[in-house]
């Protein structure tokens, strides 16, 4: 993660987590239900706290923080850790995933080529953080993570796509627990 990307306890930070060579794994419900799920059990249990989300088909833009008493950087080895897993085995174990062969095979190879090698590498290193330091960059990078799924077409409004916040920056309910700025 380095010290550019130096995560502190007490901030707030826009996050991009990505699959490793930008696999689109996340065109399938499945997939998108374990990172929301395990995103809503952070934040009941672990201390996370979202005030922006979006999950894209290939990464995930998070501004987030930590409770008091919890650390961030804790949060989120443990939530690619567990998704991590969580995605693989279902990859293993769902006999639909058409693509099976050619996940595994890359998330394998990305294993391989770890200094520690791993059976399979699912996220790529690092979180891209940025520290939130003012209200301008906080409302821009909000606006960024929501209108994502508009310049990629896939909706035509920002409310209009489920696995983000906009839904409830728009006064909707949203997927997960979140907390407006």
């Amino acid at each position: 993660m380095g010290l550019k990307n130096k995560i502190t306890d007490e901030n707030m930070y826009f996050l991009t987590m990505t699959v490793v060579n930008w696999i689109d794994i996340f065109s399938r419900p499945i997939y998108k239900h374990i990172i929301v799920d395990s995103l809503e059990y952070n934040i009941k249990n672990k201390g996370l706290i979202v005030s922006g989300w979006c999950l894209m088909s290939n990464h995930i833009h998070l501004i987030a923080g930590a409770e008091e008493g919890f650390h961030l950087s804790d949060i989120l080895r443990d939530f690619k850790k567990f998704t991590s897993k969580a995605i693989i085995k279902e990859i293993i174990d769902n006999p639909q995933e058409s693509r099976k062969k050619w996940l595994l095979n890359e998330f394998a190879f990305a294993g391989k080529q770890q200094k520690r090698p791993q059976n399979y590498k699912f996220w790529q290193n690092g979180n891209e953080a940025k520290e939130i330091y003012s209200t301008p960059f906080l409302e821009q990078k909000l606006d960024y993570i929501h209108n994502n799924p508009v310049k990629a077409e896939i909706v035509a409004e920002p409310e209009d796509y489920l696995y983000s916040s906009a839904k409830d920056y728009a006064g909707e309910p949203g997927l997960i627990d979140i907390v407006l700025v």
